[in-house]
């Protein structure tokens, strides 16, 4: 294996990691609440410009928020990648890692059109231990990296606060 072929395949299994602590006991609308909420205080700390958008699946919206900087092309980005997680049903910086490490480029998929997806981080399948994808919480506005950990340790943060038996939206 060389280097980069090596470092290609970390990065699948840290994203797979980040994906496995998405599964929760239970999911529902005061906790997506939660999730958007948390995101939306660690972004207004460092005064990020992201629009943030916490939904099931089949399109129905249970958070939604702009914040000061976002703009309309911030849409657009998370359409795209809300579709590539409803899609493959995995995170959407994990299915262009995945198609980095198999060599592919994941600008240039044939098979996925660059204006109904994208594989750039940001959107996280939430699961309900047992079940399916649940919820799909989506970052638009930063760095793809930076937008896949943005959401990534806001999960974590209301995941640990459920396991220890917080009320979700008091926390």
């Amino acid at each position: 294996m060389t280097t980069e072929t090596d470092a290609a395949a970390r990065r699948v299994a840290e994203l797979e990691a980040d994906e496995a602590e998405a599964v929760f006991a239970r999911f529902d609308e005061s906790i997506a609440w939660r999730i958007g909420c948390e995101i939306q205080a660690r972004a207004a700390e460092h005064e990020y410009p992201i629009m943030i958008d916490v939904r099931r699946p089949w399109g129905v919206v249970l958070f939604r928020a702009a914040l000061r900087g976002s703009t309309a092309n911030h849409e657009d980005w998370i359409r795209r990648k809300v579709a590539t997680v409803v899609r493959f049903e995995e995170s959407s910086a994990l299915v262009g890692a995945r198609i980095a490490a198999a060599g592919g480029e994941p600008d240039s998929v044939p098979w996925l059109p660059v204006d109904a997806y994208v594989l750039a981080g940001g959107a996280v399948p939430v699961r309900v231990r047992g079940g399916g994808v649940e919820a799909v919480v989506t970052v638009s506005g930063l760095s793809a990296e930076e937008d896949h950990a943005l959401v990534v340790d806001a999960l974590r943060a209301v995941g640990t606060a459920l396991q220890s038996g917080l009320d979700p939206v008091a926390v």
